[in-house]
């Protein structure tokens, strides 16, 4: 399983006039090629009327799907380009649809590549991306003695606090970083002179905006 990673936001969109085209960026975060097909569909569908819909999207943990369509722009002049953004931000699970509303004055190839990566890269900026890091969701069950040092620390920590479930024992439930867990737990331990008892209970991704 991949730790950490980034990617978008779940949606978002731009646009801008260059000499008269309107060039219009969707972007979206995928799990699967296919939800960036259905997606790039669904685009095409509500601007029919549009001259293109060039796309480009990047999905798995290795980067391993990779697709650029022109849609009938000259060869290379819009999906590579706005392939490129997306490699060049290192995102993951992402699909970017460019519509364009030619204006009547030709960009040229030059004029194309330009337009198309500041389409992607414009509107990956109004979506907005964040940093997806694994954490193991962690409990910590403790005598009701150790509470309120061990709930001061934790909240004054880096750790984030899910829960606190007061049952027979305190459980107190913190988020993690994977590569931190041992530290996490030998921490735990001295607070508590080795009381406390450190389980893992799952990973989730947490997400973080950059």
């Amino acid at each position: 399983m991949r730790a950490n990673y980034k990617t978008v936001q779940l949606y978002g969109e731009s646009e801008f006039v260059i000499q008269k085209s309107r060039f219009l960026s969707f972007v979206k975060r995928v799990e699967t090629e296919q939800d960036a097909m259905d997606f790039i569909q669904e685009i095409k569908k509500e601007h029919h009327t549009a001259t293109h819909n060039c796309s480009a999207y990047i999905i798995g943990e290795h980067d391993q799907i990779q697709k650029a369509n022109d849609d009938g722009e000259p060869s290379g002049t819009a999906g590579v380009p706005m392939l490129e953004v997306l490699k060049k931000q290192q995102l993951k699970d992402t699909v970017i649809v460019v519509t364009r509303y030619f204006g009547g004055i030709k960009l040229g190839g030059g004029g194309l590549i330009r337009a198309y990566g500041k389409a992607a890269s414009e509107g990956i900026a109004a979506t907005g991306i964040v940093e997806r890091k694994l954490h193991a969701l962690t409990k910590v069950t403790i005598d009701y003695t150790w509470l309120g040092k061990v709930e001061n620390e934790v909240r004054q920590s880096a750790y984030p606090l899910k829960e606190i479930v007061y049952e027979g024992d305190v459980e107190l439930f913190l988020y993690v970083p994977v590569e931190d867990e041992l530290i996490f737990t030998e921490w735990m331990m001295e607070l508590t002179n080795g009381q406390a008892i450190v389980t893992e209970v799952c990973h989730e991704f947490l997400e973080f905006s950059i």
